[in-house]
């Protein structure tokens, strides 16, 4: 199943997401969906993109229902987001001397997470990294570039048999999702 995601033509960091005939609240990145994604810019990537991989905080959640590959996060799981490193975009184990970003955090945004394939196949620097959905926080503030739903709403995608997402770069008549 392809799930969408289109922008709200009136705001910036807000989208809908369609997984099947459901259709959910979604935040997305501060600089709203770009065709040209850039490390740091803030933006979520436009594009079709595989699911990759679910991890999730077995002492915060149970784990949930998916047909992609789960795992339990650990304290020293990472995400390399230094574009001069031979393990940019990729999953690290910390401590690494490459910048990275924690995935075992003290709020809850990771406590589900879902990695999009975004630039990983093969990963060019620079482009963008840690593309992923996860939760949104309590006050619903954008992403650095990620899609966040809530967790329910994450469930529900994940059981759906959710394997790819398209990321659309402007807000057209969505035809029947499939």
């Amino acid at each position: 199943m392809i799930i969408h995601v289109w922008p709200i033509a009136d705001s910036r960091s807000y989208a809908k997401l369609h997984c099947g005939h459901i259709i959910m609240d979604a935040v997305i990145g501060r600089s709203g969906i770009t065709s040209h994604k850039r490390e740091g810019d803030m933006a979520t990537p436009a594009g079709q993109f595989t699911l990759r991989k679910v991890y999730y905080r077995a002492d915060r959640t149970a784990r949930p229902h998916s047909v992609l590959p789960t795992e339990a996060l650990n304290p020293d799981d990472g995400w390399c987001d230094d574009p001069t490193s031979a393990v940019y975009n990729q999953h690290i184990t910390r401590p690494n001397a490459a910048r990275h970003e924690e995935l075992w955090r003290e709020d809850d945004l990771y406590n589900l997470v879902v990695v999009i394939g975004y630039n990983d196949a093969p990963a060019l620097p620079g482009k963008g990294s840690a593309i992923f959905m996860h939760l949104q926080r309590p006050d619903h503030t954008p992403t650095e570039g990620c899609i966040a739903l809530t967790e329910q709403d994450l469930r529900t995608v994940l059981q759906s048999g959710a394997t790819a997402i398209v990321i659309h770069p402007v807000r057209d008549t969505p035809s029947c999702a499939s």
